[in-house]
């Protein structure tokens, strides 16, 4: 680039602009009176200047070792005379035609306004010189914090990331179309997730930003260590990267995978703090139509996402797999909307049989959802997704609201039943009790009428934490039930402590209990130790006659399943009840 006075700035790579580098280099050349000017990034980018006359400074490809240590050192530099310095043996400066030997130098580390060192200003002169006074030094020094906002703006209005000096996102759709100019049919991509979104923000709230900036320095080092020729290296995200193959290069093979997750599972040290991430890495075959319609980099992280939960550590871009997180995504957002702004949710009601009398003593509330378009979306599904997207405590206040509401009314048209709810690990905390209150208090229902029920690896990871909030719900009047027993890995001592009322056995014991002797005799055990321990027993998943006859035999209070009914509409329930003999399941004395 041209000025008035004939003075000269280029870059290694003309792409990664510094804005006002000139006007910077100009103001350090005049006042230190040297011919060349040099930013040199850490990352390995270098912005020349000179004001020699002889013509322009001449690019150097291969940085001398000197430049690099300059911008990675974060206190200042100055070599009056470079006779005397074994580093400068083979440094040149290189101006027009003239290639001289460096024998001045001086060096001025570059921070941005957060602190963080990005490189350094250096100026050279071909002859020795005898002094450096304050007042260069402060020249010096103002001119390389001018040059750290220049980096930050260029960062900002250019393609480079701020922290590690990559180029970034804007840079890489770049590259990448360009890749397809030579006509080539397809392109490889790879993408590096350094840790899940969760536990990054995890690391910047309890070590700080400085903190996590200092790791993705580091694992940009890590990763560029193992780039072969062809490969470019870009940071396209808070905690991504990507690497895109060039037109020589075919798939990745194995052991280089394998390679490259070894080194970013090392630990990385941060500040003098040790540290190891949870890295995965995604590759993607593209092709010049999915450029144009897709959008790659979406897919090629969607691989890298998946790889950090798998053993290797890295995967293969999976079309259906996508589609499925597309999916999943896409019922999130509905069903958030489905819990504050549509009618789509619906509760239906499970009848629970007493052995005793055979009458209905409590149905069991479950959650539907008739999607406007999808349809019935099944409970395992949604109820899934409610509890990894952080919904599950909006469902349940959902279920409690209109199932007290609806237990209310059916109180008035003088059916005598109880309601059992669901609960999730979520909705575990203090405000349960106060929201299980209020719910009953609104509708005007008795809390003695209620029963929440908690599965038992639910109970049981929690024990300690909640047991003064399990006592609380029992002081209401409200039972506690241990659901879907069997299938977790409660003890024998928690299990005696565990304040709850009663104890369902898993249907999947019992739906062979007729013909398996085994899930006969644990059916038995569990239901005689239920009762010697205090605890209502009711048996789950009965769908035959012949389950229900082996059941009756058995020390247990309540049955439920297909065979008795099924889940109803709350409209229905009136009518089944009406239907209902008692006499058909009553236990003979």
């Amino acid at each position: 680039m041209k000025g008035a006075s004939a003075t000269t700035s280029l870059s290694t790579d003309e792409q990664f602009a510094v804005p006002g580098f000139d006007a910077v280099a100009r103001l350090a050349a005049g006042t230190l009176k040297v011919p060349l000017v040099s930013l040199i990034l850490s990352g390995g980018d270098a912005f020349w200047f000179t004001s020699d006359p002889r013509g322009a400074a001449q690019a150097v490809p291969q940085l001398n070792g000197l430049y690099l240590d300059a911008a990675r050192r974060s206190t200042a530099q100055v070599v009056l005379d470079t006779r005397g310095d074994e580093r400068f043996t083979h440094a040149t400066l290189a101006i027009g035609l003239v290639s001289a030997p460096i024998r001045f130098f001086a060096s001025e580390p570059v921070f941005t306004l957060s602190g963080q060192q990005v490189g350094a200003l250096c100026v050279m002169d071909h002859a020795p010189h005898t002094d450096l006074g304050e007042a260069e030094r402060a020249a010096l020094r103002d001119a390389a914090a001018l040059a750290g906002t220049s980096v930050v703006l260029g960062s900002y209005i250019g393609r480079t990331d701020p922290v590690t000096q990559l180029p970034h996102r804007n840079a890489f759709f770049g590259d990448l179309h360009e890749q397809f100019h030579d006509g080539v049919g397809h392109v490889w991509l790879t993408a590096i997730e350094v840790a899940p979104v969760e536990r990054f923000n995890a690391f910047v709230r309890a070590m700080g930003h400085a903190y996590a900036d200092e790791l993705m320095r580091g694992v940009a080092e890590r990763i560029r260590s193992w780039l072969t020729p062809g490969m470019r290296l870009y940071q396209v995200g808070v905690t991504r990267f990507a690497v895109l193959l060039s037109n020589s290069h075919g798939l990745l093979d194995t052991g280089r995978l394998d390679d490259l997750v070894a080194r970013l599972r090392q630990p990385f040290e941060c500040l003098s703090i040790p540290l190891t991430i949870q890295p995965g890495v995604g590759l993607l075959k593209v092709d010049e139509a999915e450029l144009r319609t897709g959008d790659p980099l979406r897919l090629v992280m969607s691989a890298s996402h998946e790889a950090q939960h798998s053993e290797s550590g890295w995967a293969l871009y999976d079309r259906d797999q996508d589609e499925r997180h597309r999916h999943e995504f896409f019922l999130v957002t509905e069903l958030a909307a489905a819990l504050t702004e549509r009618t789509e949710l619906d509760l239906h009601y499970q009848p629970r049989i007493d052995l005793d009398t055979g009458r209905c003593v409590a149905v069991e509330a479950l959650a539907r959802w008739q999607h406007p378009t999808l349809g019935m979306v099944p409970p395992t599904e949604f109820i899934r997704l409610a509890e990894s997207a952080g919904l599950m405590r909006s469902l349940t206040q959902w279920v409690l609201d209109h199932g007290v509401a609806q237990l209310a009314a059916w109180r008035r048209e003088g059916h005598d039943i109880q309601l059992s709810l669901n609960v999730s690990s979520a909705d575990f905390g203090a405000d349960l009790v106060t929201r299980l209150e209020a719910a009953a208090s609104r509708h005007g229902v008795n809390p003695r009428l209620l029963e929440l029920e908690f599965t038992e690896s639910t109970l049981m990871l929690h024990s300690d934490a909640t047991r003064s909030h399990l006592a609380a719900i029992r002081q209401l009047g409200t039972g506690i039930a241990i659901d879907d027993f069997g299938t977790g890995y409660s003890n024998l001592n928690s299990l005696r402590q565990m304040p709850a009322t009663c104890l369902k056995i898993d249907q999947s014991f019992v739906r062979a209990i007729d013909a398996n002797p085994h899930d006969a005799a644990i059916v038995r055990s569990v239901a005689d130790l239920a009762r010697d321990l205090g605890f209502r027993v009711v048996v789950e998943g009965v769908e035959t006659q012949r389950v229900l006859d082996a059941v009756l035999g058995m020390s247990c209070d309540e049955v439920q399943g297909f065979h008795l009914a099924r889940p109803m509409p709350a409209r229905a329930l009136p009518g089944w009840l009406a239907g209902h003999s008692p006499a058909t399941i009553r236990r003979s004395r």
